[in-house]
């Protein structure tokens, strides 16, 4: 079934709503097993897996089921990609950025810094070549993937010390996800790459200086507003974080037609019901983190241009040396070039202008 036909004629909503899922015929009762990298506390991100193991077993009649296992309960929170390379599990809900290490080009799935945010990621990845390159990439590690989910914008983290200038990046220990310590590498920073259910204790501890995680719900869940009193914003490097639907490719290739359309409506719907559930819940977690004396301050412009800076550099010196970031992150910069310009006359002004009015009400 072509993809676009399937998602963009009718419209996810309007298929879900209508009750319309696709006819499964007779099949043998199916178990697979989804291996998350979060832990279960974080309801909106661990959560995403869960409501699309929900919709597969709503969809299928109940014949369809999967169960979700959090990070560590059956491998390792960083383990799922080999898990799913090697078929210890079906599937893997996870970000890819945290598995740069084996190839760079996994952060162009997932979020590289000043890259595209949530609405231009997911209009690559479905309308733009995204999908398309991202697969191929895939193929080598037996793996196709499908977005699920996106978190908007990230907060810029929590902070023992408030941020003023550059040199207060110079030797400071931080836990940032993914790509993005290459950078704060670049600018004097010691990035940390630690799983989302270690960061608090890490902070606690003293073990590193700052640390970051997503925005307000999230981290008012975690309590770093315990221990590091400075909430820095924006997160530079994530401006529209996708996670992915891991399925080893020869497990997928097994299923039936109908199942095949089931997964693909599936993780399309968990895909928009994270980030709303993001945007819904921030607000009120943010007013309340600031209730607790929580101190907001805005990343300085000669930290944003120096990070800018070493950005491109970086991916300069990649393309020169890894040919799949090369192929990938030519589209994925044009893709961003152009949707810029455009976001540029709408959305941008739009919202700052509502912006200025609205709080004010």
């Amino acid at each position: 079934m072509e993809r676009r036909s399937f998602v963009g004629q009718a419209g996810l909503a309007g298929i879900l709503a209508a009750g319309m899922a696709p006819a499964v015929q007779a099949q043998t009762a199916l178990r697979w097993r989804l291996a998350s990298s979060f832990p279960k506390a974080l309801d909106t991100i661990y959560g995403a897996a869960e409501v699309f193991a929900k919709k597969v077993a709503e969809m299928s009649g109940g014949k369809f089921q999967i169960s979700v296992h959090a990070g560590g309960e059956l491998m390792p929170a960083f383990g799922v990609v080999d898990g799913v390379q090697n078929a210890t599990v079906e599937m893997a809900h996870t970000a890819p950025y945290y598995f740069f290490g084996k190839d760079e080009t996994f952060a162009l799935g997932c979020a590289i810094p000043f890259g595209l945010n949530s609405r231009q990621m997911t209009a690559w990845q479905y309308e733009g070549n995204g999908l398309k390159l991202m697969r191929e990439f895939y193929a080598n590690y037996n793996i196709i993937h499908f977005p699920m989910g996106n978190t908007g914008a990230q907060m810029g983290g929590w902070y023992r010390k408030e941020i003023k200038g550059v040199d207060d990046i110079k030797g400071m220990k931080m836990r940032i996800g993914g790509f993005a310590g290459k950078v704060l590498e670049r600018m004097g920073g010691v990035p940390q790459n630690i799983p989302g259910g270690e960061i608090y204790q890490a902070l606690e501890k003293g073990t590193i200086d700052a640390a970051e995680w997503v925005g307000p719900y999230d981290d008012l869940k975690l309590g770093f507003f315990k221990v590091a009193p400075f909430y820095h914003y924006p997160g530079w490097w994530e401006g529209g974080p996708q996670l992915d639907l891991y399925i080893n490719t020869k497990a997928y290739a097994g299923l039936p037609a109908e199942y095949k359309a089931i997964v693909e409506a599936a993780s399309a719907f968990a895909h928009t019901e994270m980030q709303a559930r993001y945007d819904a819940r921030n607000p009120a977690a943010l007013t309340q983190l600031l209730a607790n004396k929580t101190k907001l301050v805005q990343m300085p412009t000669p930290v944003m241009d120096l990070a800018f800076k070493e950005s491109m550099a970086l991916y300069s010196e990649i393309a020169a040396k890894n040919p799949n970031w090369k192929k990938v992150y030519e589209d994925y910069a044009a893709f961003r070039k152009e949707s810029n310009r455009w976001f540029r006359y709408t959305e941008a002004i739009f919202d700052r202008y509502m912006q200025s009015k609205v709080t004010q009400l």
